[in-house]
């Protein structure tokens, strides 16, 4: 909604370029974010656009979210009210876990980094073996990227083929999605829903909801990767047994002709 140009005095109405300068952004950065909804718009006077201390109070809150890592669409549904108040400690601190102390890279980087070409970081991104980080838009990505493609370094000079690789790494993701979809929902329903619903103050449903978070984050993390691990060296013994009872076989067959003492 249009801010009234008569609601405040004169004094407290300024032009985009004075916005521009005390909340330290451009003035065309004020223009994207009013096309994104997120500033609300100046009250006119003709041709002539006042702003006020809610555009300034709205842009230092802008920028203090994108600080803690939200994005242009999070950033949204906060000033929109379609969030929680305790939702916002829960988004910030889901973006702390995504953070960590790691910087972010740029695709570019990234590749530089590792020693691949860009065109195989774009391979490698299109089938999920690594997962980008979303920020307004632009992918970034973590120092534990560099070592995940590393690793699949290190498997390609043992002699694997890099597309039987990517095309196991797209089938993983698309089934580790699946699962993490279904751990979010079960989160949703059991923790966060339920939490609404207490007689509690959003500071409190907030710190119980960032704490369920940190708690299962590692916990779940831990149990994936030990599963996953177990059930590899289960298969991989299960198929070590198979060959050899192959092979067994194979050898008996070939001296089923053969006289005993040949045998």
């Amino acid at each position: 909604m249009a801010v009234d140009p008569t609601a405040a005095p004169a004094s407290d109405r300024i032009r985009v370029e004075e916005l521009a300068r005390r909340a330290s952004v451009s003035v065309d950065t004020i223009r994207f974010y009013q096309k994104r909804q997120l500033l609300p718009p100046p009250a006119r006077e003709g041709r002539i656009a006042w702003y006020g201390a809610e555009h300034v109070d709205r842009l230092a809150r802008i920028r203090a979210l994108q600080r803690d890592g939200f994005s242009l669409a999070m950033i949204h549904r906060v000033l929109a009210g379609e969030l929680d108040a305790a939702d916002e400690p829960l988004a910030a601190a889901v973006l702390g876990a995504q953070l960590g102390e790691a910087e972010l890279l740029s695709r570019d980087e990234l590749a530089a980094r590792v020693g691949i070409p860009p065109s195989l970081l774009d391979a490698v991104v299109r089938e999920g073996l690594v997962v980008p980080q979303q920020r307004d838009g632009v992918d970034r990505f973590s120092a534990g990227d560099v070592e995940v493609l590393r690793s699949g370094l290190r498997l390609l000079e043992l002699g694997f083929p890099l597309p039987e690789l990517l095309a196991l790494a797209k089938r993983h993701h698309e089934a580790t999605r699946a699962i993490a979809n279904d751990a979010v929902e079960l989160f949703d329903e059991h923790i966060r829903r339920p939490l609404r619903d207490e007689p509690l103050s959003d500071d409190e449903r907030a710190e119980r909801l960032v704490t369920a978070f940190r708690t299962l984050l590692p916990t779940v993390t831990a149990l994936a990767s030990q599963h996953f691990r177990n059930t590899l060296l289960e298969v991989a013994q299960e198929h070590l047994e198979s060959v050899g009872d192959t092979d067994l076989a194979a050898m008996t067959a070939d001296t089923d002709g053969l006289p005993r003492s040949a045998r």
